[in-house]
């Protein structure tokens, strides 16, 4: 099973970074999208983190990893 990540990161007025993670981004995601998104998010002030207003967008990446489970009987 593959599942896919969306990780926004952004560094508050502290200087701290915040890492604000979404699961299964759409397959159709632009770079644009996210760049307004996280530009979005931070003018909002949505979240403070540690008490902090979000001052920066750092970076964004999809991650994708692969997991493998199995039923074992312990």
């Amino acid at each position: 099973m593959q599942e896919k990540k969306l990780l926004m990161t952004f560094k508050n007025t502290l200087g701290n970074t915040f890492t604000l993670t979404i699961d299964d981004p759409s397959d159709d995601l632009t770079e644009q999208n996210i760049i307004d998104a996280m530009n979005l998010i931070k003018e909002k002030n949505i979240f403070l983190p540690k008490g902090y207003e979000l001052a920066q967008c750092v970076s964004a990446k999809v991650v994708a990893s692969d997991t493998t489970k199995y039923d074992l009987e312990v």
